[in-house]
């Protein structure tokens, strides 16, 4: 089937009466080619009966893990009371279950069930199977209508919507997570994995999710990857983790170490296991922590008088002695200890822990597929979930007629041209990719007038030579692109166990004692694995000293290509205050209307990894200070573990908007009337759709607060850019893709996928590398400046291109990128030296002690030097 061509006719047709959270949608973009792609969406049907909403509650009032809810509503439905539940309802493993008819439970329609896991039969002798008490509750009929006007753009979203969504989701995921292990929207099979060491292996496996678009619902589907525990022995699962064979060295006796205890402890906690009993059986117990002592020298006391050891316990229930009477034990949640060797580890288990650093590599290699490969795998996808097959499917009156992805009309944006500095070859020009710097100089260049060089590497290794060489490629490079840079004379090996701080002042002195001025840039060649080494570097020039420093990995040092050192001079440059290149006034002139000064944000939240707790979250705010739009400022700063609203944007705003004006009239020599920002673009990251109206009462509010504290009221635009969504775009010709298969940099859709009713689209601004590139998602909740889309759409285009860091575009708007990093480098304002402990080892579940350890953080954020505030210090990486 062809894809739509939209005309002038084709415009969006939200009712009056709607109100939206964001902007409402009343045009579309039409700029760029036009170009026909595949999107990892699928039609689906809407069901055309009442949908019965049930509350399931445990009285008990325990929270059971989602796995035992869904067998024990399995069990419910199928052995208990298959009367009462036919056709099948689905449940979502917690609260709301779903029917496609009214449940006879009563005049009330309330009903208690009990639920057992096992028939009388098999239950263990003396004893009966254990009873869950469910209740059911009728809480709501939705009819399915809300949803068709819904997404005809004739309701607002509402509850009513909001649960409609749910409930098909709940559908289409039914019968997958009755076969299959799952993580809310994806689950996995063992039909494709990888064994990555450590004791983990990856398992292939599908997203999917039911959308609303404007006049249609979708399922998105998409390739995903679970971490998993290895099934099997635990013992040997625990032998893997540490890369060991001898089971011996689990023993306590043997010299077993206490910190290697509680590092396998936190690796296991939570798996469930299954465990003997003394009638033969075996049952799922969830491990909960490590013994200190083995089996044999854990003791507990007897009903009757006296004590006996684990390691006897179990020789009476077996008839046989342990085979490893030494080793360590599990405890499970009742208390009891089990001896490693007696555990086994089912398969399917998803580790819900973050991913060792080591092994990240091996991860991002198994999920990364090319486009066309990804295709395949997602249409393959279909027929694993099985639709047509699904009794739950059928039940609700849902069908998925595609078999194949939906083919739509994109279009492709024309690049912005960007202006470099005098005496290169053309001084506007157009990137296309790949892009090299070869013939192009800075637009502002900056001189390196001293600087000195710190290598960490072993000198045999790093020898004088290759010190020369790389001063001599960086220097040419720099020369190249119009900087000033001469070889140093300042060269000094120093050990990575030693005082960093200590050593880099010391290498500062050789410059001071020659030249009475400090050096103003420090570059260290860092060895594999200086982690550490870089980090306190960062914490000395960015915080200690305010002196620009720039990481380089020895390893690529070493017969590097002009191009490299090129790319390292496009850091060092904008970290010295230089400008690397312009986006051309004429291609954005939303961006750089004389007589509308405009400042761009940037705003981002990072959160504790997955197990982390006590940890805090930190918090970034990127803006450009120049009417080029090309200098960034940064503040950062620290806040509530997990908090998704940034709670001191009011004071980072205003100083941010403080730093533009005096820049303005200091650098720029504009007027005071000139010099405060008549427009404010604000690009938030990392923001669910489920916070956006939390994100408009609470960030946007602080915004404006902090616009009326300076006396400016500038007209705001407000725009969430998402990345965390599983929207793919696919060529549908090689012609038309770029050189990774990808479709070109600048495709966007805002329309067959787009918001029923408010303001979005989807951009992919960056050309391919590896895999399928991810277009971000554009959502429009704030415009006070009335920007068409068309503007929207090629403004942020256009900032994707002034990355200073990159010859290419990006794959979000520059100011968001750099708040990512600025968040990322948070831990650089620690002393090194000082009591905060980022390590694993630091986490802490206790809630009191987590509001103290967040305090802690707090009193020792060190501030950014002053002399670092007015400079792009945070455009680095370790290269």
């Amino acid at each position: 089937m062809p894809p739509r061509v939209f005309n002038a006719v084709n415009v969006p047709s939200t009712a009056n009466h709607v109100t939206t959270i964001g902007v409402k949608r009343t045009a579309f973009g039409s700029s760029g080619r036009p170009l026909p792609i595949f999107v990892n969406v699928f039609e689906t049907t809407l069901p055309q009966n009442i949908i019965f909403h049930y509350d399931i509650i445990h009285p008990a009032d325990k929270v059971l893990p989602a796995r035992l809810n869904m067998d024990l509503i399995r069990a419910l439905q199928t052995r208990i009371a298959p009367d009462v539940f036919t056709p099948l309802g689905v449940y979502d493993g917690r609260k709301n279950f779903f029917s496609a008819r009214k449940l006879p439970l009563g005049p009330d329609d309330l009903r208690e069930f009990d639920v057992t896991l096992e028939s009388a039969d098999e239950a263990p002798k003396g004893k009966g199977p254990k009873v869950y008490k469910i209740r059911f509750n009728l809480v709501a009929q939705i009819n399915p209508e809300v949803l068709r006007r819904y997404i005809d753009g004739k309701q607002s979203q509402d509850n009513a919507v909001l649960t409609a969504i749910t409930a098909l989701n709940v559908v289409i995921r039914m019968e997958p997570s009755q076969k299959f292990p799952f993580n809310v929207r994806s689950f996995f099979t063992d039909q494709e994995k990888k064994d990555i060491g450590s004791g983990l292996e990856l398992w292939r496996g599908y997203f999917q999710s039911v959308r609303p678009a404007l006049k249609k619902m979708h399922i998105i589907i998409d390739t995903s990857t679970a971490t998993m525990y290895k099934a099997g022995r635990l013992i040997n699962l625990c032998l893997d983790f540490f890369n060991k064979s001898d089971a011996k060295i689990l023993a306590p006796s043997n010299g077993f170490p206490d910190r290697e205890r509680l590092r396998l402890q936190r690796f296991i906690a939570g798996i469930r296991v299954l465990t003997p009993t003394p009638d033969g059986r075996k049952i799922a117990r969830v491990v909960k922590k490590l013994s200190s002592a083995g089996a044999s020298a854990l003791s507990f006391k007897l009903k009757e008088g006296g004590t006996m050891t684990v390691a006897e316990y179990f020789r009476n229930v077996l008839n046989r002695p342990l085979q490893y009477p030494n080793l360590i034990c599990v405890e499970i949640g009742t208390g009891a200890l089990i001896p490693l060797e007696l555990c086994e580890v089912p398969p399917g288990q998803i580790m819900r822990k973050q991913v060792p650093p080591e092994k990240t590599k091996m991860v991002v290699e198994f999920a990364t597929k090319k486009p066309q490969d990804r295709l395949k795998s997602i249409e393959a996808g279909l027929q694993v979930l099985s639709y047509g097959q699904s009794d739950y499917v059928r039940n609700f009156g849902i069908t998925i007629p595609q078999t194949r992805a939906m083919k739509i009309q994109a279009r492709v944006l024309n690049p912005p041209a960007l202006k470099y500095g005098p005496g290169s070859r053309q001084l506007t020009i157009v990137r296309v990719q790949p892009f090299i710097l070869r013939d192009k100089r800075f637009f502002k260049p900056v001189d390196v007038l001293r600087w000195v060089i710190v290598v960490y590497e072993r000198k045999q290794r790093f020898n004088e030579q290759a010190v020369a060489e790389m001063s001599r490629g960086l220097c040419g490079s720099a020369r190249e692109v119009g900087m000033k840079m001469t070889p140093t004379p300042f060269v000094v090996w120093y050990s990575g166990q030693g005082d960093i701080s200590s050593q880099l002042r010391a290498s500062g002195k050789l410059v001071y004692d020659q030249f009475k001025a400090a050096p103003n840039l420090i570059v260290v060649v860092l060895p594999e694995g200086g982690n550490e080494i870089y980090t306190a570097v960062k914490h000395f020039g960015d915080i200690t000293m305010g002196v620009a420093t720039q990481c380089l990995k020895s390893t690529k040092c070493f017969g590097a290509k002009a191009q490299y050192f090129a790319n390292v001079c496009l850091k060092i440059n904008v970290k010295l205050g230089g400008i690397n290149a312009i986006p051309d006034p004429n291609s954005v002139k939303a961006l750089t209307d004389p007589q509308n000064p405009t400042i761009v944000m940037g705003a981002d939240v990072i959160h504790p990894a997955p197990g982390s707790q006590g940890r805090p979250s930190f918090t970034a705010l990127v803006a450009s200070v120049d009417s080029d739009n090309a200098k960034y400022v940064a503040e950062c700063g620290v806040q509530t573990s997990r908090q998704e609203i940034i709670e001191d944007l009011e004071v980072m705003a205003k100083n941010t908007l403080t730093m533009y004006a005096t820049y303005r009239m200091g650098v720029e020599k504009k007027s005071i009337q000139m010099a405060s920002p008549k427009r404010i673009i604000f690009y938030r990251d990392g923001v669910s759709e489920g916070q956006f109206q939390q994100v408009l009462d609470q960030e946007l509010v602080a915004l404006k607060k902090a616009c009326a504290a300076l006396n400016i009221k500038p007209k705001i635009t407000f725009i969430v850019v998402g990345k965390r969504h599983h929207i793919r775009f696919f060529p549908t010709n090689k012609a038309d893709a770029d050189v990774s298969g990808n479709c070109p940099a600048g495709t966007v859709v805002d329309r067959e996928i787009g918001h029923p009713t408010d303001l979005d689209f989807y951009l992919q601004s960056h050309g391919g590398l590896l895999g399928t590139s991810r277009p971000a998602h554009y959502s429009v909740l704030h415009d006070e400046n009335a920007f068409s889309p068309d503007a929207l759409q090629s403004l942020s285009f256009a900032l994707c291109h002034v990355y200073a860091r990159s010859t290419r575009s990006v794959s979000i708007p520059a100011p968001v990128y750099y708040a990512d990093i600025v968040c990322s480098r948070a831990k650089n304002h620690y002393d090194p030296q000082g009591t905060i402990d980022f390590s694993d080892t630091a986490t802490n579940n206790d809630s009191a002690q987590a509001e103290t350890t967040l305090e802690a953080f707090r009193k020792n954020f060190k501030p950014l030097n002053e002399a670092q505030k007015k400079l792009m210090y945070f455009s680095t990486i370790l290269w």
